[in-house]
């Protein structure tokens, strides 16, 4: 399993993980208490129960660089561009906007 923190203006929001091809985002419960917390996105509205799709959210899709960003990065990494999860981890730490997607280290040092 692969996970990511949301960060939304520099606070914890939720989740994001990927395990066997199925993706699951969830705030994180003291996110959601805030009482100016916002959703990241129109498409995934502040909830307690998590959000679970086949494929990549399109929200966190959109935040992958494309065009000749996207080739900079398939060129200098081992990623297929179909591995979508891989390259969300790899280039949106420090994304334009006010979302940010933190890699969390798996227990043998793996992101």
């Amino acid at each position: 399993m692969r996970q990511a923190k949301i960060y939304r203006k520099g606070i914890l929001a939720g989740t994001l993980s990927e395990d066997g091809g199925e993706y699951r985002f969830c705030y994180d419960e003291v996110y959601l208490e805030h009482n100016n917390a916002r959703p990241i996105s129109l498409t995934l509205p502040l909830q307690k129960e998590a959000f679970v799709s086949p494929v990549l959210f399109p929200f966190f899709d959109g935040l992958i660089p494309e065009g000749w960003l996207l080739d900079v990065a398939l060129r200098n990494t081992d990623i297929s561009i179909l591995d979508r999860m891989s390259l969300l981890l790899l280039c949106c730490k420090e994304c334009i906007g006010s979302v940010s997607v933190v890699a969390e280290q798996n227990e043998g040092g793996e992101v």
